[in-house]
């Protein structure tokens, strides 16, 4: 079953359950992907409605960090309700000590030599570690590992 069969699976569970505040995120979710096929005139592939969970992941985290800066809790909790919902999508996330491997391996990969190699670096990462990984953190460990 693909991720977007799935997706919509969990929405009709929704539904039948009456689980408001779920079915409308699955709801946006889907409204996302929709319009992203749209505007591309494709069927999204798993790895592209992960790119879209990413995206709006990303959102959510931002929209917290916002709202509790504004006092507004009532929100921010509705933004991290949304996020576990989201989260559901998302495949595994890998460890430190996994995501360090893959960070030393991809510098010897490119061979990189100094900080200047990060966006080589960064373009190999970036597709092994796709939703597997926070990329932030990522590209923190690249820069630490490319600076020593």
């Amino acid at each position: 079953m693909s991720l977007k069969e799935k997706i919509t699976e969990d929405m009709k569970a929704a539904m039948r359950a009456k689980e408001s505040e779920k079915l409308a995120t699955i709801r946006l979710l889907t409204a996302a992907i929709k319009q992203r096929e749209v505007d591309e005139r494709i069927e999204l592939s798993d790895e592209q409605v992960l790119a879209v969970l990413e995206k709006m992941l990303k959102q959510r985290k931002d929209s917290i960090t916002q709202f509790e800066a504004g006092g507004r809790q009532d929100l921010a909790d509705i933004e991290k309700a949304e996020i576990t919902v989201l989260s559901a999508y998302m495949p595994a996330q890998l460890s430190d000590a996994d995501v360090q491997a893959e960070v030393q391996a991809a510098v010897v990969q490119v061979g990189a030599a100094g900080p200047q190699d990060m966006g080589k670096v960064m373009g190999v990462l970036k597709n092994k570690l796709a939703g597997r990984a926070d990329m932030t953190a990522v590209s923190a460990m690249v820069k630490a590992a490319l600076v020593k």
